[in-house]
């Protein structure tokens, strides 16, 4: 399928840029305030700035079952997810515990491919061999009905945190923590799951300095800054909006990794990620750092991930992260396998142009992995700009589903509206506004896939969206400098909802050739200058750039590529397209 022409919208200068453009670069200016900046001291990503932890509703009753079990040595067993969210939170739930005195905490994570997700009565059935007098679930746990039922019926304690969003019932835990449960007054519904557990930490703490646990026990009161490493890796990864609470959680772990102070689980995958922490930037976690760390829960199971960031020492953590490593690369070649499977099926249906196809598109393979049917999805909902649902067996008659959506559908309220409709149809179904999973009968797939498009059609309208880039402008060569390149790189974390500063503009090409098989590596010269630039395409479509000579326009970012110590800008290339009139 060949890649379709996408508009490039540049975005809106709002007027307070120029009070901005007081304390910075003018063009940093023109990026921040276009992104809702309106102050200087608001990317100043500072602790004293984050809300406080007792606007969480809930967290008085899970602090005060939690202390109960800290000092009265209780068996504390944490039950996670199986994806980087889950294990960072499971990890730093762990360590934040042990550095509070707990003696017996242990963790849980169910494997994807025997049990499912969240806290499940399988889970507790396995969970309650551990005899634990408090479960404590991190990212995940707020739909897991039965599952807490189940712990409650044996006399477990539950306390749950979580941040994804609630069905109309709760379940009955002890205790809930999680900013989008009704009532919940905390001022961002954004934060990860490890964003959750870490202030039920901090409340924690603080509970016990009060009452005089550590004085009392003997135990140094930690800094439980030195968590924020996993902090920041875990909401990156979980691709949640980047709103000036979570910039201030990652700025702050972003900080720590760069100082050489991070984790030695964290400092190994960055070893095998060939990330240098000096220079580490938001984007490496989630592009680098983070799929290494997920690749543990697709392709085998996610306790060999929460190891290596529980390692005390490098020396114990690096043979967990070439593991990691290694699982990555065999998760690629799977990945790889299904997107050109799936592509097939796409031809195969004959209808090559997008506009043809459903709008909300679901996939099904018999024979796809579990582990990464949601990369797949994310896949192709990027190259075909709706919302995709791609479908795997999982067990007798059963099929589980991995859904990625595009701007303007909230996923999981899709697939409620669609429960809604068709009662019985879903078996299961969960999630956030961008992504979700699911559960239905083999035998309902055809069912399902016309209530879904319907259902989408009927949110967004006949058309598929329009793909929109969005652009902060053009850059003569003149201002696309090393030094403008350093400031964007490290103004503020660049994300979800808050995304990393991207140019337009046209070049001719001097030189280019394909590199590591799917890269293409260029020279340009700049449209309105003499002036040359280096440039580096991504697993680009290599047939498009084949046919492209002379002048094209690009969408960019801006880089520092770093080559035995010299430092150089270098464009990366995110679209091409040969402009009308001219020759390819």
């Amino acid at each position: 399928m060949p890649q379709k022409r996408r508009p490039i919208v540049r975005r809106p200068v709002p007027e307070h840029y120029a009070q901005l453009a007081q304390d910075m670069p003018a063009i940093a200016a023109r990026v921040c305030a276009s992104r809702g900046i309106t102050r200087r001291d608001e990317l100043q990503h500072t602790l004293d700035r984050l809300p406080p932890f007792d606007q969480l509703r809930g967290i008085d009753a899970a602090t005060a079952l939690l202390q109960e079990a800290v000092e009265q040595g209780q068996r504390i067993l944490v039950v996670g997810d199986f994806d980087a969210d889950g294990a960072t939170s499971t990890a730093l739930a762990l360590r934040a515990l042990r550095l509070m005195g707990a003696q017996q905490v242990d963790f849980l994570v169910p494997n994807r491919f025997e049990y499912g997700y969240g806290l499940t009565p399988e889970i507790v059935a396995v969970a309650a061999q551990r005899n634990p007098d408090l479960i404590v679930t991190v990212d995940n746990g707020i739909s897991s009905l039965d599952g807490v039922a189940a712990a409650r019926a044996q006399g477990i304690k539950v306390v749950v945190t979580d941040h994804h969003l609630p069905a109309a019932e709760l379940p009955a835990a002890d205790a809930i923590v999680n900013p989008n449960q009704p009532g919940d007054t905390f001022p961002t519904k954004a934060l990860a799951g490890v964003g959750v557990i870490f202030y039920v930490m901090l409340a924690l703490r603080s509970r016990l300095r009060r009452d005089g646990w550590f004085e009392r026990s003997g135990c140094a009161e930690p800094n439980l800054g030195q968590l924020l490493d996993l902090v920041a890796l875990g909401t990156v990864a979980d691709v949640v909006p980047l709103d000036q609470v979570n910039r201030t959680l990652v700025a702050q772990g972003l900080a720590r990794l760069r100082s050489g102070h991070a984790s030695p689980g964290l400092l190994a995958l960055l070893e095998v990620s060939n990330r240098q922490p000096g220079r580490l930037v938001a984007a490496d976690l989630g592009f680098a750092v983070g799929p290494r760390l997920n690749a543990a829960g697709r392709m085998d199971d996610m306790s060999i991930g929460i190891r290596c960031l529980l390692s005390d020492s490098l020396e114990e953590a690096r043979p967990l992260a070439q593991t990691l490593d290694q699982l990555n690369q065999e998760r690629r070649g799977v990945e790889d396998e299904m997107k050109e499977q799936a592509l097939a099926e796409l031809r195969r249906m004959h209808l090559e142009e997008s506009t043809e196809l459903p709008l909300g598109l679901c996939l099904y393979d018999p024979s796809w992995h579990q582990g990464v049917v949601g990369i797949l999805a994310s896949r192709i909902k990027d190259r075909l700009h709706r919302p995709v649902i791609v479908f795997t067996d999982s067990g007798p008659g059963e099929i589980k589903g991995s859904a990625r959506s595009v701007p303007g559908l909230h996923i999981r309220d899709a697939l409620d509206a669609v429960a809604a409709h068709h009662p019985g149809l879903l078996a299961k179904f969960g999630g956030h506004a961008m992504a979700a999973g699911l559960t239905l009968k083999q035998a309902d797939f055809e069912s399902f896939r016309l209530a879904f498009d319907a259902e989408v059609k009927r949110q967004l309208g006949p058309q598929p969206p329009v793909h929109e880039l969005l652009s902060d402008g053009e850059l003569s060569a003149q201002e696309a400098v090393l030094g403008l390149a350093e400031t964007l790189r490290f103004l503020a974390p660049w994300g979800q909802g808050f995304p990393e500063p991207l140019f337009d503009g046209e070049f001719d090409i001097v030189q280019q050739r394909i590199v590591g098989e799917k890269h293409v590596k260029l020279l340009l010269q700049w449209a309105d200058s003499k002036n040359t630039v280096d440039a580096i395409a991504f697993h680009a479509d290599l047939q498009q750039w084949q046919g492209a000579g002379g002048r094209v326009r690009l969408a960019y970012r801006l880089d520092v590529n770093e080559y035995r110590e010299r430092k150089t800008v270098q464009l990366i290339v995110e679209y091409m397209e040969i402009p009308e009139g001219t020759a390819g």
